[in-house]
């Protein structure tokens, strides 16, 4: 089993992907050009503070909103292990995958922990935080292969031999 840590960054609910990146700024070349505006409609510091390993835990509906794809490629570029919410809108959720982010739902990890907090992910078993445990979903294994393999495109190259 893997298993993680990360230093925890706290949203609320209904974070949507026009919050995760501004439309203003899909025009920019690349997702990189874009991270520095991840978030800046709600925490415009945010980004800057972000450092890779850290892990994003929010409410409820986090992804909701326009499909962009942008939206999980800058929360990974941005350096987030995983974002642990209550729940995660549906092509968010895919989108998310495909892109090689790990997402993981539990009700109850956001009322606990505090920002700035250390919590560790054992995949597909449960979160720990403050000496509790928090039971996760387990993703099917299909799923976990495409996170692992960094995306859909990379997990379909690495089972047609494609390097």
């Amino acid at each position: 089993m893997e298993k993680f840590s990360g230093k925890v960054w706290v949203l609320g609910d209904d974070i949507d992907t026009d919050i995760i990146i501004p439309t203003e700024y899909l025009a920019l070349k690349t997702v990189e050009d874009m991270t520095p505006y991840a978030f800046s409609p709600l925490r415009p510091e945010l980004a800057a503070q972000i450092q890779k390993g850290d892990i994003l835990v929010a409410g409820k509906n986090f992804g909701c909103g326009s499909s962009r794809e942008q939206a999980p490629e800058i929360i990974k570029a941005l350096g987030i292990q995983c974002v642990i919410a209550k729940s995660y809108a549906r092509i968010f959720f895919r989108n998310a995958i495909n892109n090689g982010l790990l997402l993981i739902e539990n009700d109850q990890l956001r009322d606990a922990v505090c920002e700035g907090d250390m919590v560790t992910v054992t995949i597909n078993a449960y979160i720990e935080h403050n000496d509790n445990q928090y039971p996760i979903t387990s993703l099917p294994q299909n799923l976990v292969e495409i996170i692992e393999a960094g995306g859909l495109v990379k997990a379909m190259q690495k089972k047609n031999g494609v390097c």
